[in-house]
């Protein structure tokens, strides 16, 4: 082959790479924008966004975080399910002191499949994990760290500002979902003790 041949065949297959590159670019731009937290900001937010947000893949029952760990990025699925739990150490269920804690299951609060995000309250501050995440699957993440969006209020204010608004929402909607759990639970003559305004 000649050296023009191979330089053009070179160029060919760079732009190739480029094409696959910018196509999974765009696949990666549309599933943040189907994020629930994302949907006010518009696609050159969301591509500013993304710079920020890095890739993380995790092995079937590998831990994504456990319980105490302090909170420290927000975690989106790509693909694959994560199991958030409580670990059995963390239960007082009544199970007889003769169990070993490594013995007893895990119990399960939720089970997350694609597009569903966790660990949100760490992009408020660094409180330790509440309960554990553990993949099921080989799981692929998409992670935004607190320190990453801290960053962003100074280089880009107006869309720092869209997500902690939509963190907001969804937190609120969270809070009235539980106190509405609490209500149903509690007795007749007893009012609930969480209250959301």
């Amino acid at each position: 082959m000649s050296d023009k041949s191979l330089q053009a065949r070179a160029i060919l297959w760079a732009n190739l790479m480029r094409l696959r590159t910018k196509s999974s670019e765009v696949e990666k731009l549309k599933f943040l924008k189907s994020i629930a937290l994302f949907q006010d900001l518009s696609f050159r937010q969301i591509r500013d966004l993304s710079n920020i947000i890095y890739e993380r893949t995790y092995n079937k029952n590998e831990h994504i975080f456990e319980i105490q760990q302090p909170g420290a990025a927000l975690f989106i699925i790509q693909s694959g399910q994560v199991s958030i739990e409580l670990p059995p150490s963390s239960l007082t269920d009544g199970t007889p002191e003769a169990v070993e804690p490594s013995q007893r299951a895990a119990a399960q609060l939720a089970l997350l499949g694609p597009g569903a995000f966790f660990g949100d309250l760490a992009l408020l501050d660094q409180t330790p994990r509440s309960a554990s995440a553990r993949a099921n699957l080989k799981t692929q993440c998409l992670v935004l760290f607190r320190e990453d969006l801290n960053k962003l209020i100074d280089s880009k204010p107006k869309i720092a500002c869209l997500i902690y608004r939509s963190l907001a929402t969804v937190i609120g909607e969270r809070l009235k979902a539980t106190n509405s759990l609490i209500s149903e639970d509690a007795p007749k003559n007893e009012a609930p003790r969480l209250t959301a305004a």
